[in-house]
């Protein structure tokens, strides 16, 4: 009858949460949790698990952004570098990690010690198995359409499912035209939309909105007032990288174009929670810490650790290498936060490091919203926006070049479809 299921494995079924009380951390599994922002459709774990965040719409992608490792063939030709003193800046960057190195292996130690949740893994991944025919489905390349002279011209295809009767379970779809780029896109309805551009179909959750410019536009994202704004800021930059510039695997940014984003602008009256994904250069550190957060106004930032697992439940890679950490950092802090004015109240304030685990993917904004919800400041339901998004989630405004890269419909499936067969 297969695994021995224990209560926190059966909540972790249905909410994609296994808390590791032992050391305090968090598994988690985004398929599960995004999920709940659809009603007909439903994410793929395997077509989910797989999908490339480099060169796909090249026709392939790089064996270890694929799998964290490199292939049989890479190994064999890999030398190993010969011991060499560090530098002043690899000296900082090691101290800051030795300072976290406890945290990440109770953490890890505590994972290995769920069996039931490393038993249950492999399946989770497996689930509906889909391979991806990249050549067949390459992605449309909204990067570089949407900085062409093409771009004022481009109009998606909308399409709202309504009812065709009373005892009807087939919609009638009601069509709407909408410029795609420099323009907000609402879907209002509480259920799924779907979007047609070109050759490409697109699953669009409910209530989602969405608006896809450059950097150029980004202040079309400030609300009229303060009252009407974020209360949980996202930012994924896409922070310039040696590495990711020699697979052109996506367009990176000068780090100093970020300063000038409005990230004040966009926060509530009330206080924001913002939340930066940052890589681990110490350079990047030190401009983030000095210049970046004074510039948008965030204060007592504190330190969200993102370890990546194999389906084993093993790292993707040896802990202490010194430039390819298994884990990402968030820095997470609060923009206009009087912490007079919330004292008393249900609000919580974040002040302790944590640490979350998942499988070898970056987590989704919505997951962020989950683990934070008691730390976000001002009115329920918080408003969320994630900035640099390339995936969009119910209830949540998305901005950036390409927040509809994973919302091709060769990631899903049908809902209604998948509960006949399982």
């Amino acid at each position: 009858m297969g695994i021995s299921e224990s209560d926190e494995l059966r909540a972790f079924e249905a909410t994609g949460i296994y808390r590791l009380a032992e050391s305090g951390a968090t598994f988690l599994d985004p398929v599960r949790i995004l999920n709940a922002s659809y009603r007909r459709f439903r994410l793929v774990p395997s077509a989910y698990y797989s999908r490339s965040f480099g060169t796909s719409r090249q026709g392939g992608e790089a064996e270890t952004e694929r799998t964290g490792e490199a292939s049989p063939e890479r190994k064999k030709r890999k030398r190993q570098p010969k011991p060499r003193e560090l530098n002043e800046v690899e000296r900082m960057a090691e101290a800051r990690h030795q300072e976290a190195r406890p945290l990440l292996l109770s953490a890890h130690k505590s994972l290995l010690k769920a069996k039931d949740l490393l038993e249950f893994l492999p399946r989770m991944i497996k689930e509906d198995v889909r391979v991806l025919d990249v050549e067949s489905n390459l992605e449309k390349n909204l990067v570089e359409l949407g900085s062409s002279w093409r771009a004022p011209f481009c109009e998606m295809t909308l399409c709202f499912q309504k009812s065709s009767g009373e005892n009807s379970e087939e919609g009638i779809c009601l069509k709407t035209s909408t410029p795609l780029f420099n323009s907000t896109i609402s879907i209002e309805e509480n259920d799924d939309a779907e979007g047609e551009f070109q050759d490409r179909h697109y699953i669009l959750p409910r209530r989602c909105c969405f608006l896809m410019t450059d950097l150029k536009h980004v202040r079309g994202l400030i609300p009229d007032n303060y009252n009407q704004g974020y209360n949980l800021i996202v930012v994924d930059p896409p922070w310039e990288n040696g590495c990711v510039r020699q697979k052109v695997a996506y367009p990176t940014l000068p780090n100093r174009h970020f300063l000038y984003l409005p990230v004040q602008e966009l926060a509530h009256s009330t206080g924001a929670l913002l939340v930066l994904w940052i890589t681990n250069r110490e350079k990047l550190w030190k401009f983030v810490e000095e210049e970046l957060f004074p510039a948008w106004g965030v204060k007592d930032h504190t330190v969200f650790y993102w370890l990546k697992v194999k389906p084993d439940g093993s790292l993707i890679g040896n802990l202490d290498l010194l430039h390819h950490r298994p884990y990402e950092c968030l820095l997470v802090g609060y923009i206009n936060l009087d912490k007079e004015t919330v004292r008393g109240s249900k609000f919580k304030f974040l002040e302790e490091r944590r640490l979350e685990i998942s499988y070898m993917i970056k987590i989704n904004p919505q997951l962020v919203k989950e683990l934070l919800s008691e730390y976000i400041p001002g009115p329920k339901p918080a408003r969320c926006i994630e900035l640099f998004a390339r995936e969009l989630v119910s209830g949540w405004t998305s901005w950036g070049n390409e927040p509809l890269r994973f919302q091709d419909a060769m990631y899903f499936s049908n809902k209604q479809e998948h509960d006949v067969h399982s």
